[in-house]
């Protein structure tokens, strides 16, 4: 692991086209993300996205309006996060993620 990578993980989260913008505004908001990459349900890349603490209102309108047009087109789809930090600050976030991947495929 590269000084670069050093206190960065991933995290997946499986979510319903509907859900999409809702869910992105929602682990956005819950901070220290640095990346987020929108798969559809084979694993293909839609879009991938870098969210840094500069890039904020207007720079961040396009990606927006470019998750809700994929909302509108994929049944279900992934949300790859790169977060900064230690795994042990949020692990409320993992249990609920848990209880809501399983909601999402048990469908």
């Amino acid at each position: 692991m590269s000084a670069q990578d050093e206190g960065r993980r991933w995290e997946q989260h499986r979510v319903h086209g509907d859900r999409l913008v809702a869910k992105v505004k929602e682990l956005v908001h819950e901070g220290n993300v640095r990346r987020l990459v929108i798969r559809d349900d084979e694993g293909h890349v839609l879009i991938e996205a870098p969210l840094t603490i500069g890039v904020v209102g207007a720079l961040v309108a396009p990606v927006w309006a470019a998750i809700g047009a994929i909302a509108a087109l994929v049944a279900k789809c992934s949300i790859d996060v790169e977060r900064e930090g230690p795994e042990e600050e949020r692990p409320e976030h993992r249990d609920a993620s848990d209880r809501l991947e399983a909601l999402v495929e048990g469908d």
